[in-house]
């Protein structure tokens, strides 16, 4: 295919030359009616593009088959069978991946470091989750993705299984053996799908860790918004191979799905397809050399360690993606939430992961010498500032084998079934009614159906006294948990 065309971006050129005027929705008419202060902060060219998929790109057929066209050049583009684009992000197409190979009924294989949208499929579908166990660092407190053993080992246990489901990368870059793992799943005719909401740019340059879809895998869901240059939202799922019908993907896909997609949206995958097609070598040449040379600088701050050999040793995870740079400040004598707030408050600089430790920086081809240097002066302020910051509040942090509970009640009858509010010192032993998540990395550390167990709260509580953000649970003041009510005792 010709990956120098770009169907959604030149239909929207299009539709601006030719002075289109829709009555229909959106109401405010390309920024016609849109409110000044909006309008001040947006630009009048962000309502511009803000128009109808069907009846206003394209007819109300949509004939000219713009998004269909976008989609086959992704495929092309990225050696995928299938390409759909989603503008609820990769939560939603998690979702319908799920529903697609299980048809919403009987057992799925997860990781157990798998993100919330996930533990929002299995709330959905009524399925029963397998957990497969990550490779957990009790050293470093995170973790890595699973191993092939592991895999091996729950589809022994677990032949039944409709599929097997994996994080990778993590949040913290860490990749999984993809091409081993996909082996063993289809040694037993089963899909997997990777959630690789973090690895939209690995198809583009052979230095990356090796891509979903080349490591064999039949399904990966990609966040163009993550490490691409798409907008918020921006989502691409790919499908390969004979274990998944690609039409009950897309029906599943529309079942959860918007009726009002975005153009905009739409347009930012589009164009960054093209862009990463034509330029995604050089352009990832120089973001990994840039990276290489920053964690270099970063790594000889005092105080400040850039985790590397950690992650990809023994035991750990298969591969590692450097445009994840995870900096461990403990030795600052701050936590992460504290380095983050600083950052924030005190130099105008975000960072992403943090926690009781560390803080992370991910790197883009957006990057160059000056945001890096920018980053660097920022990091080097924080070590000076260090030692007057209050010594950080202490996280009981819970044994591996304490984060891995027993699942007793299926996700969707815990979460929709009765609920009985306790406080949070009596909830041990309980079985929980909802999900309780630090974010980020946005990995559940309680879900509904799991019996509570007091390390994994105790870790919470103090977490939170600490700076952990933990934005699902009912009660945001974790005094109280939701859980499954227990029946009366025969007396």
């Amino acid at each position: 295919m010709d990956q120098d065309e770009t169907p959604i971006v030149s239909a929207l050129a299009d539709y601006h030359r030719k002075d289109r005027y829709g009555f229909t929705p959106p109401g405010h008419r390309q920024g016609r009616g849109a409110a000044e202060t909006a309008v001040d902060v947006l630009g009048k060219d962000t309502y511009r593009s803000d128009v109808l998929a069907s009846a206003g790109l394209d007819d109300r057929s949509s004939s000219n088959g713009y998004l269909q066209k976008a989609q086959e050049l992704m495929a092309d583009a990225v050696g995928a069978q299938h390409a759909f684009f989603s503008t609820c992000g990769s939560s939603l197409s998690v979702k319908a991946a799920i529903l697609a190979v299980t048809r919403g009924t009987g057992e799925i294989l997860v990781g157990r470091d798998a993100h919330k949208s996930v533990t929002a499929g299995l709330i959905l579908s009524g399925l029963q989750p397998r957990w497969i166990s990550p490779s957990w660092d009790d050293e470093l407190h995170l973790a890595h993705p699973p191993s092939p053993e592991a895999v091996e080992s729950m589809w022994q246990r677990h032949p039944d299984a409709a599929a097997a489901m994996i994080v990778s990368p993590t949040p913290y870059g860490t990749c999984a053996d993809i091409q081993t793992i996909a082996e063993i799943c289809h040694q037993r005719g089963k899909p997997l799908i990777i959630d690789e909401a973090w690895g939209a740019h690995l198809p583009f340059h052979d230095d990356l860790p090796t891509w979903a879809m080349d490591a064999g895998a039949d399904i990966c869901v990609v966040s163009v918004h993550k490490m691409g240059m798409g907008f918020e939202q921006g989502s691409v799922y790919h499908l390969q191979g004979g274990l998944v019908d690609p039409v009950r993907l897309r029906q599943c896909a529309d079942l959860l799905s918007t009726t009002s997609s975005s153009v905009i949206m739409y347009a930012g995958i589009d164009a960054w397809r093209h862009q990463m097609a034509q330029h995604g070598r050089r352009l990832l040449d120089d973001a990994l050399n840039l990276a290489t040379d920053l964690r270099s600088r970063i790594d000889t701050l005092s105080g400040i360690h850039v985790l590397e050999d950690e992650l990809i040793g023994a035991e750990a995870s298969h591969d590692l993606d450097r445009l994840h740079v995870l900096m461990d400040v403990q030795e600052l004598g701050i936590s992460g939430y504290q380095a983050a707030d600083w950052l924030r408050t005190n130099c105008t600089i975000d960072v992403g992961l943090n926690d009781h430790r560390r803080i992370e920086a991910t790197l883009s081809t957006s990057d160059d010498e000056s945001s890096a240097q920018r980053l660097m002066k920022s990091l080097q302020a924080l070590c000076s500032a260090a030692k007057d910051l209050p010594r950080p509040s202490e996280v009981r942090l819970p044994r591996s084998s304490d984060l891995e509970m027993k699942t007793v009640k299926l996700p969707r009858d815990a979460f929709f079934g009765p609920v009985e509010v306790v406080p949070v010192e009596e909830a041990a032993g309980r079985i929980a009614a909802e999900q309780i998540t630090p974010y980020p990395p946005g990995v559940p550390a309680i879900l509904p159906g799991e019996r509570i167990n007091a390390a994994v709260l105790e870790y919470l509580v103090s977490g939170k006294e600490a700076g952990m953000v933990l934005p699902d649970p009912a009660d945001p003041s974790l005094k109280t948990i939701r859980v499954v009510p227990e029946p009366p005792e025969a007396g």
